[in-house]
């Protein structure tokens, strides 16, 4: 029979899964993945057994528990100054991934554009594109990663759906300013522009605190405001999600959302709504928690020959190898490294449309310290 043509001809398996297969085969120190390789707090693991050996196994409701609800938009308000309604503009998901999803094919229709931040993060490009929109890559302005807000307004024009905005940003690590919120909401002030926060690091900023799109009413109004459980509380593989928009917005979020997942595991989502509510210390510490790591890391990488400046946010710190193998592109390096060294990275090439001139790869440093000085000594004897 005569298959289909591909919808996503550009897309094969993604470089995180390639990656982490690579180190596997290889017995390699997994810093590609974005994964910490110890657990979470016991206090939450806890809590999600006490609610599987009590019953809640069935069907939570589709858009999430209502404690839960309650628990993100009692920390949006004390975080940012953002008061949403948890009946109406809380959707708990079955990871940020799938709320990305979502948020686009709410809003972006066949012949729409979004504007898109390379390096950007690879799950947009093909949502983008399945619901039939245009993805537009402006390249953020090196060596700071910052967005050029003068090359944004040229780009915009009548078929410009949304924006895409991530801050703490991967893979670079770098976060938007006050400024940056303060030129965004010029350039979207009386338009019909939508905008989709992937804010999924927002806890991990070094710098001072995050400029979350919810502290500006003029952006909420008119945001998917996306975060994740999975980096907060160090249990990736549960993929627990959420994405905080108005109300209308939220509706045809929904939509969406029944659809994809319906709901998300029940009693995991009532043990982080104990969580959140018992120990806010946790995300509140969590900057100083990585930032140490973050500072291991780099001091145990300045006697190598890796160039870097530290990041200012993610648990990713980007690495330039131009004065060890500058004959190499990034994915070819990746993989020598995975092989040879014993280290396994992402080549950030991949998030690019079209790749600058460039030599780096990204490490994720959450990890134990125990992991990261091992990696370190390997990567410091190349």
């Amino acid at each position: 029979m005569q298959y289909p043509p591909t919808k996503l001809p550009k897309v094969g398996t993604t470089i995180f899964t390639e990656m982490s297969q690579l180190a596997a085969e290889h017995g390699a120190i997994n810093l590609s993945q974005g994964f910490p390789d110890f657990d979470g707090p016991l206090a939450l693991l806890d809590r999600v057994t006490y609610y599987l050996e009590n019953g809640l196994n069935q069907y939570a409701p589709m858009a999430g528990v209502m404690a839960l609800r309650n628990a993100i938009a009692l920390k949006v308000e004390k975080l940012y100054g953002c008061t949403v309604n948890p009946e109406t503009e809380v959707t708990v998901t079955s990871g940020a991934t799938e709320a990305l999803f979502a948020a686009i094919g709410a809003v972006v229709c066949p012949g729409d554009e979004v504007i898109v931040f390379d390096p950007a993060y690879d799950s947009y490009e093909p949502a983008i594109e399945l619901n039939g929109g245009t993805a537009v890559h402006l390249p953020l302005r090196a060596p700071d990663f910052a967005i050029d807000w003068s090359q944004v307004k040229q780009a915009i024009n009548d078929k410009t759906r949304m924006i895409i905005l991530n801050s703490p940003h991967n893979p670079t690590g770098s976060v938007l300013s006050s400024s940056d919120l303060d030129q965004l909401q010029a350039l979207v002030k009386g338009s019909d522009i939508l905008l989709l926060s992937d804010e999924v690091y927002e806890h991990i900023c070094f710098n001072g605190p995050h400029q979350s799109l919810l502290r500006r009413p003029a952006l909420a109004e008119r945001a998917f405001v996306v975060s994740s459980f999975g980096k907060t509380y160090h249990t990736t593989g549960w993929k627990v999600g959420y994405c905080v928009a108005p109300a209308a917005l939220t509706t045809e979020f929904r939509k969406l959302h029944q659809y994809l997942t319906f709901c998300t595991v029940h009693p995991i989502q009532l043990a982080l709504a104990d969580f959140i509510n018992d120990y806010p210390e946790h995300y509140l510490e969590l900057p100083g928690f990585y930032q140490q790591k973050r500072d291991l890391f780099c001091q145990l990488m300045t006697p190598g020959r890796f160039r870097f400046t530290p990041a200012n946010g993610t648990y990713f710190q980007l690495m330039d190898y131009s004065d060890i193998q500058p004959e190499m592109d990034d994915l070819t390096f990746a993989r020598w490294l995975t092989t040879e060294v014993g280290v396994a990275a992402i080549p950030v090439s991949v998030f690019y449309q079209s790749p600058p001139e460039q030599r780096l790869v990204r490490f994720c440093f959450a990890k134990s310290d125990d992991t990261l000085r091992e990696a370190a000594e390997k990567l410091c004897r190349i």
